[in-house]
């Protein structure tokens, strides 16, 4: 059967990541806090929760630049539950003094994680039950997972370094090298894979939750994928790399007004053409299991789908590039059969041509809108406000990449401000409120809100800032903020701007 297209019900919904869900383990996960904000989001009469991927971070602990685009990351396995499952024991379930509930330390929270989470494989892997649900695990996720183990558990033994730097035949992936290794890693694989199985369940355990709570998830596919990644060292011939399994041209986005020198990304790019050939397997195994996990996706940078911005990998900038052809109508034609649908999310922003837009309406995609991008320029024509709206559209007070709303006002300059504040009318003291009402009331399907603006709270709070190598993907949801107060006038504005989809429960909901 066709899948519904949920982006087409008038609603509304929150952006916050797991980990920064509160909780007493370094960072937030699936566990107590992910029901509790489920709850939260009933009682605010938001139909939709959209997270970050929730793949393993890598590099700069960016869950978009992960160490695979299947796995499910080992820091939102809940150690509560764990011990619910009599896979821990009390004390082993224990918070860390070395783990304060502020930002995530992700060192220190990676260290107290995977202590505990071997220690529930020991006790699992001593009885039948869990021995045998691995077993079928792996056998039913084969296609990826086997290949993740081996390369997390020789990552481990490599001590981190990356797998362009192993000996040549690991390095090329060599069948014959693997098979004699495995041996001496078998008990790393099974680890791993068991960590995977966990994250399986316990996500399946929150979806079921969702759902019944009418809730759906909102998740996050990024278009490119990490070099030291299990995908790129098990699919090499997918991605353009030389003999040393090393990129000759990254992926990145050309100079524009907010950089001078463009953004160099350095994600290995697709050999697109190939992957053509072979049905697009690879990315069609990765969007099946997103939709299985979550009830709709976000497309990151969508306009690469129809062109993407090369760079030799040589430079240190990305000013210098050419546009190549993306896989365009024939990927989405591929993938609306293979999911019968496309419950997708374009994330069109950037440089937006008009092909771009023909792609995503050919396909019937929302696209996205963002309140802080339509203060410049001609207030007549900029898609960012709502009164050049289309309906099907998701909007945005701001990404998970922008500042929050208090800390972008308060850095605009004085005729910007006045700007904004006659067209979303309020005062500077509440200029989050405005904003948000601005969203809810607008003609767009989807209004969605980081949890940070509906708090008001200033850039302390900011997720991400693009280009800067650290200190992201840290903030945290302080304790006691999901409180029946915010969650009423939530849902109160929800109400009133005609958000509560058809299908939601009528009356208050305690």
């Amino acid at each position: 059967m066709t899948q519904p297209d949920l982006t087409r019900v008038r609603a509304a919904g929150v952006l916050l990541h797991p980990t920064s869900l509160p909780g007493p383990h370094g960072c937030g996960d699936l566990g107590p806090a992910a029901r509790q904000f489920v709850d939260f989001l009933v009682r605010a009469r938001q139909h939709w929760w959209q997270m970050l991927p929730v793949h393993p971070p890598g590099k700069g602990d960016s869950p978009y630049n992960a160490l695979s685009a299947f796995a499910g990351s080992p820091l939102l396995v809940s150690l509560e539950d764990l011990r619910r499952e009599g896979l821990l024991t009390r004390a082993e379930a224990a918070p860390e003094a070395a783990l304060p509930p502020g930002a995530v330390h992700y060192p220190a929270t990676w260290r107290h994680r995977n202590a505990r989470l071997r220690r529930a494989y020991e006790r699992a892997i001593g009885q039948p039950p869990w021995r045998e649900a691995l077993a079928t695990f792996r056998a039913q996720e084969a296609a990826w997972l086997e290949d993740h183990a081996l390369y997390r558990a020789l990552h481990r033994a490599h001590r981190g370094r990356p797998w362009y730097t192993w000996d040549a035949p690991l390095r090329r992936h060599d069948r014959a090298a693997l098979a004699r290794i495995k041996p001496r890693v078998t008990r790393q694989m099974a680890y791993y894979a068991f960590v995977q199985l966990i994250f399986a369940r316990q996500w399946q355990a929150l979806r079921e939750y969702a759902a019944e709570r009418k809730v759906a998830l909102l998740g996050d596919v990024p278009i490119f994928v990490s070099h030291d990644s299990s995908d790129l060292w098990a699919h090499q011939e997918e991605f353009i790399l030389d003999a040393r399994g090393l990129p000759t041209v990254v992926a990145g986005v050309p100079p524009d007004a907010f950089s001078r020198t463009g953004q160099r990304w350095g994600n290995p790019l697709y050999r697109w053409e190939r992957m053509r050939r072979g049905g697009y397997r690879w990315w069609l195994n990765r969007l099946t299991l997103a939709c299985d996990r979550f009830d709709a996706v976000r497309l990151d940078h969508f306009i690469g789908f129809q062109r993407y911005w090369e760079i030799q990998a040589r430079s240190r900038t990305a000013v210098h590039g050419r546009f190549r052809p993306g896989p365009r109508d024939a990927f989405f034609h591929a993938a609306r059969t293979a999911l019968r649908g496309l419950p997708f999310v374009a994330e069109d922003l950037g440089i937006v041509t008009a092909e771009v837009t023909a792609l995503r309406e050919r396909f019937g995609l929302p696209g996205l809108r963002v309140l802080q991008f339509g203060f410049d320029g001609d207030p007549e024509r900029n898609p960012h406000l709502p009164h050049t709206y289309p309906r099907h559209c998701v909007v945005y007070t701001g990404t998970h990449d922008n500042e929050t709303a208090v800390g972008w006002f308060k850095g605009l300059a004085a005729p910007t401000r006045r700007r904004v504040l006659d067209y979303a009318g309020g005062t500077p003291g509440e200029i989050h409120d405005s904003l948000i009402r601005l969203a809810l009331t607008s003609v767009a399907d989807l209004a969605m809100v980081p949890m940070q603006d509906w708090l008001g709270l200033g850039n302390g709070a900011r997720m991400n800032v693009p280009g800067t190598p650290r200190g992201n993907w840290t903030w945290r949801l302080p304790p006691g903020q999901t409180r029946p107060g915010l969650a009423d006038a939530i849902g109160l504005l929800t109400e009133t701007s005609g958000r509560t989809a058809p299908h939601w429960p009528a009356g208050p909901v305690s």
